[in-house]
């Protein structure tokens, strides 16, 4: 300590906050003068060992946490941020971070927010370049809530350390249905029961807040009703958390906003299933196996999948997967970006993706490599997945899920061992925007091609055009 001046002035004002104590009042105590507290608290004068001594002793804190409380985190994420390619001119070192974190947190909690903005602001322009719907959560109207929502996620890499914490703490005592049963009687005087659809009528959760129980779907299965019971957990509990996540954000229609907190509650859910360190140090174990993780952690394919895209928490990260589950007709039903890749946003579309493929084989996994025209390159894992049904004659609905990384991961998953031996799929984002010529499966022409007339040759592709 004596080699290195330590400035603790904002943690110094935070913890005489804390106590309640004027300046005064805490100069008294230390017998020192006000004014000395003053420059202490604006950095102007390091905090000596024997000045540390005495706020130990005086005020019973461990001096550690005064020190380095949230330090190494904020380092993490300020490090993540200055990974932007638009700081790479800039030469920054690893002292400096550790120093703004440590002795400036409100300026390193500001920068960081205005680099989660300025993200925000990436993913509109892109959104408007491309001419498609206006999905940032500061759009001009913000007419699309789904939009917004998924902006708001891929803004923040689908990453939420704080829940990721929260969910943790908990994770070890509520690791069964029978314990999260328990749980929600002890601490909220509610039982949790499981019922047949006919209270239900079709609903998979419901809180009759009147009888004070919380009844659950006995058609689902396991994995269904150990999430049905974190997300009403999370709703109980996590309210403030949320709120504030929400209120830090710039949503502009209040369906968007609903649908952030509903997504929120379902993160806490799954981060209280699949723990973050635990789940994280799994998914290397294992090479990213899915069906593996869902063995481990007793949960289904798409909530393992679902959760692979989260764990890009600074410091701590995997390796970075986007998600997508689309239905036999194609539409979209959810979209998941924890990678920033385009891909994420605007594909889905082309055939030969094996998330359509994998319909033809319900239930077995398919690992494919795939490159898009600008010649990036993918792995993509996809599985069907059911939803509905448990009885007969019971509506159900088969989805597909995918997710996928970067080619450039490989050798970090058990997939790349199958994939890396053959060619990749060529596919497309979308067919107006793919220019591969002799597509078999598109099913529109590219922006700005001319038609080649077929008055002598027929090429037996839907739309041959000309690529002059």
């Amino acid at each position: 300590m004596a080699g290195k001046a330590l400035y603790l002035g904002p943690r110094l004002k935070k913890l005489r906050r804390d106590l309640g104590l004027t300046q005064a009042n805490m100069a008294s105590d230390l017998d020192i003068s006000s004014s000395y507290i003053a420059l202490m608290e604006r950095n102007q004068r390091p905090v000596t060992a024997e000045m540390l001594i005495k706020l130990a002793s005086t005020y019973r804190i461990d001096v550690g946490k005064l020190a380095d409380e949230d330090a190494d985190e904020t380092s993490a994420r300020l490090l993540g941020a200055l990974r932007d390619p638009i700081f790479a001119d800039i030469a920054i070192e690893p002292l400096d971070i550790e120093d703004i974190a440590t002795s400036y947190p409100g300026i390193a909690e500001a920068l960081l927010r205005l680099h989660t903005a300025f993200g925000e602001e990436q993913l509109a322009l892109a959104e408007r370049r491309e001419g498609g719907d206006v999905i940032s959560e500061a759009g001009a109207g913000a007419s699309d809530p789904v939009g917004e929502a998924r902006a708001f996620l891929a803004a923040r890499r689908n990453c939420f350390p704080a829940l990721d914490d929260s969910a943790a703490m908990l994770a070890k005592s509520l690791d069964s249905f029978a314990a999260m049963k328990d749980h929600l009687a002890e601490n909220h005087q509610l039982d949790l029961r499981l019922t047949d659809d006919g209270l239900l009528r079709g609903a998979l959760r419901w809180h009759d807040y009147h009888r004070r129980r919380i009844y659950i779907s006995e058609r689902i299965d396991q994995a269904g009703r150990r999430f049905q019971a974190a997300l009403q957990i999370a709703i109980l509990e996590q309210e403030e958390p949320i709120a504030g996540l929400v209120a830090e954000s710039r949503l502009v229609s209040e369906d968007g906003k609903r649908l952030v907190r509903r997504a929120l509650q379902s993160y806490w859910a799954a981060a209280l299933l699949m723990p973050y360190r635990a789940f994280a140090r799994a998914a290397e174990e294992s090479r990213y196996d899915v069906e593996a993780l869902c063995s481990r952690f007793a949960v289904s394919f798409e909530q393992a999948a679902h959760r692979l895209t989260t764990l890009q928490r600074p410091g701590e990260e995997g390796v970075p997967f986007f998600f997508l589950r689309v239905d036999r007709a194609g539409n979209v039903s959810k979209r998941l970006d924890g990678a920033g890749f385009p891909l994420a946003r605007h594909g889905g579309g082309c055939p030969l993706w094996n998330v359509h493929t994998v319909f033809d084989r319900p239930a077995v996994v398919d690992a494919q490599l795939i490159e898009l025209p600008d010649g990036e390159r993918y792995v993509s894992i996809a599985r069907t997945v059911r939803g509905g049904g448990g009885a007969y004659g019971v509506p159900s609905v088969t989805r597909s899920v995918a997710i996928a990384c970067s080619a450039t991961h490989l050798d970090k998953l058990t997939y790349g061992d199958v994939v890396a031996s053959g060619d990749p799929t060529p596919i497309g984002v979308a067919c107006r925007m793919c220019h591969r010529p002799r597509c078999i499966a598109r099913s529109a022409p590219p922006v700005g091609r001319e038609i080649v007339p077929a008055r002598f040759r027929e090429s037996g592709v839907p739309f041959d055009f000309s690529m002059e």
